[in-house]
């Protein structure tokens, strides 16, 4: 099964993440299968590739608490629910 989740970068006391969809099994900072978007909760600043993301929730990827706090900011979802219903 795949999940987006954050995979801890920068510094110490400078954290940034990055929002990848990888599998469950794997550890924080394993191997991702693509990088999907970006996140400096020191600056609040968000940068997400939004086709992708939809591509790996339309798959049945996961999101983490988190990381769909986040989608829910920006409004993925919203972009989601138009697109299945689209083409249903």
């Amino acid at each position: 099964m795949v999940k987006l989740r954050l995979k801890r970068c920068g510094r110490k006391q400078r954290v940034v993440y990055r929002i990848v969809a990888i599998d469950v099994r794997s550890r924080r900072e394993g191997k991702d299968l693509q990088k999907v978007g970006f996140y400096d909760p020191i600056k609040n600043q968000t940068y997400l590739n939004v086709p992708a993301i939809l591509y790996f929730l339309e798959k049945g990827a996961q999101p983490t608490g988190t990381v769909q706090d986040i989608l829910k900011k920006v409004g993925v979802f919203k972009e989601l629910h138009t697109n299945q219903t689209k083409f249903n």
